[in-house]
């Protein structure tokens, strides 16, 4: 049976961490194209931060488990990134707030106030080569799903289909837009980490 809940928000973090180890070389090359070329580092640095924070102290709940990877993003990871990927854990985790146990559409709709606030902080819409064209689709099949197990799988496949979508785009956001038509070709690094953010919350929390 799925369940998000303390534990598995745990899981979920940890093997997001695990994957942004693994694939940091990767995300460098891909932001080595068209960015700063930090991506990876950052994101790995900021993630295994979140563990320690995590380990530290004990969290009692879903919201509180994402409210302390979201500090330690901001205070840790430079760049786009950190403010990116901590408003989102930040607005998750206060979405979340009051609940031990969280259902499917209490989760899509937590992920649909996240992605709000990641538009609103970087003025990001679908097509601008940016982490958002992973995040919509993903949200859209949670919101769409009848169940968690497929809700997550679907949501997973809907930011890969949108990380693989901005290859051909012009970036109009971020360092990358700088190189105009020569962004394209190039996959966004930021949709391909949030790619693996779904993939790790469906290996979290499906069985």
């Amino acid at each position: 049976m799925s369940l998000i809940n303390r534990d598995t928000t745990l899981r979920w973090i940890e093997l997001f961490a695990a994957q942004m180890d693994e694939h940091r070389q990767d995300l460098i090359r891909l932001d080595t194209a068209i960015g700063d070329g930090d991506h990876g580092t950052n994101m790995n640095r900021g993630m295994q931060k979140a563990l320690e924070k995590l380990q530290a102290a004990e969290q009692a709940d879903p919201s509180a488990v994402l409210k302390t990877v979201a500090m330690a993003l901001i205070s840790s990871v430079g760049g786009a990134a950190g403010p990116l990927y901590g408003t989102l854990f930040l607005q998750l985790g206060t979405a979340l707030a009051g609940h031990a146990e969280v259902d499917l559409p209490t989760y899509a709709a937590a992920w649909r106030t996240s992605v709000e606030g990641v538009q609103a902080r970087g003025k990001a819409e679908p097509g601008d080569k940016t982490m958002v064209d992973a995040l919509l689709p993903a949200v859209a099949a949670l919101e769409q799903a009848s169940d968690l197990n497929t809700g997550l799988r679907a949501a997973a496949d809907g930011a890969e289909q949108g990380m693989l979508a901005t290859i051909p785009l012009i970036a109009r956001k971020g360092r990358a837009s700088y190189l105009g038509e020569r962004s394209a070709g190039h996959q966004d690094p930021g949709s391909t980490s949030t790619y693996y953010l779904f993939e790790s919350a469906a290996a979290a929390f499906t069985s």
